[in-house]
């Protein structure tokens, strides 16, 4: 597992989009907030991603661009942007590959059982590629409003 650092370089990385492109960090000119979840419409994410879309105009007037990622195929992300109207693009990465670079993969347990998955965790990156904030083991209530509180200070 990865530790980013704030303040240091965001690591780049290239991943299919659903607006139909590739989407490469280092070709992005604003600042961004990136969150990771495990599983499109699933209860936590459904909502993570709902209060991240009702915010989603005031990130964008703050010139940030909100972006969503998990492991899900673009497919299905497809599927859940137009059940919900996510008026923001989703990021695939089925290999993991990102995920892991970004320290988003580890141990997680449920009922009793441990199991390797995806870590809810948001990245707010700043204009200059930087990372000026993380959050690890994201609670999804009001999550989107204290990222929004950040990008304000």
């Amino acid at each position: 597992m990865i530790k980013l650092k704030l303040n240091k370089k965001a690591p780049n990385f290239k991943l299919p989009s659903t607006n139909g492109k590739f989407f490469e960090l280092n070709k992005c000119k604003q600042k961004i907030v990136l969150y990771i979840y495990p599983k499109d419409d699933t209860p936590g994410c459904t909502l993570e991603s709902k209060d991240f879309n009702k915010l989603n105009n005031i990130f964008k007037k703050k010139n940030t661009l909100v972006l969503g990622l998990s492991k899900d195929n673009i497919k299905s992300h497809l599927k859940f942007k137009k059940k919900y109207k996510l008026k923001f693009d989703l990021l695939s990465d089925e290999r993991l590959s990102v995920i892991k670079k970004y320290g988003a993969w580890g141990k997680k347990s449920f009922l009793g059982k441990n199991y390797m998955g995806v870590i809810r965790s948001t990245f707010l990156i700043n204009l200059n590629g930087k990372i000026q904030k993380i959050w690890s083991n994201v609670r999804v209530k009001d999550h989107a409003k204290e990222v929004l509180l950040e990008l304000k200070k």
